[in-house]
């Protein structure tokens, strides 16, 4: 992972999550630019904050949130079990 901090791009570039051949960019914090340093007008630029992924680094860091999103929803459905029969269910 490297994190590249606050970079300028495109419209092209300025999107949530870039895969390319070998590397996954994720964009955060994404915000059309209106005018450049010097007050002038520009067009088509975005600033962004980007970290940059190998492929492997990416899948693996998905692989952890789902695994924590899984245990997430079994701690609320088991928490709503437990509503429902205090409830009388």
């Amino acid at each position: 992972m490297k994190d590249m901090g606050i970079v300028h791009g495109n419209s092209e570039q300025a999107k949530a999550v870039i895969v390319g051949f070998d590397t996954v960019y994720v964009h955060t914090d994404i915000q059309k630019v209106e005018t450049d340093q010097n007050g002038k007008a520009v067009e088509d630029l975005y600033s962004y904050h980007e970290v940059q992924y190998s492929k492997d680094e990416y899948l693996d860091l998905m692989m952890q949130e789902n695994a924590a999103l899984k245990d997430s929803i079994t701690d609320t459905q088991i928490a709503l079990c437990e509503i429902y029969e205090t409830l009388g269910g």
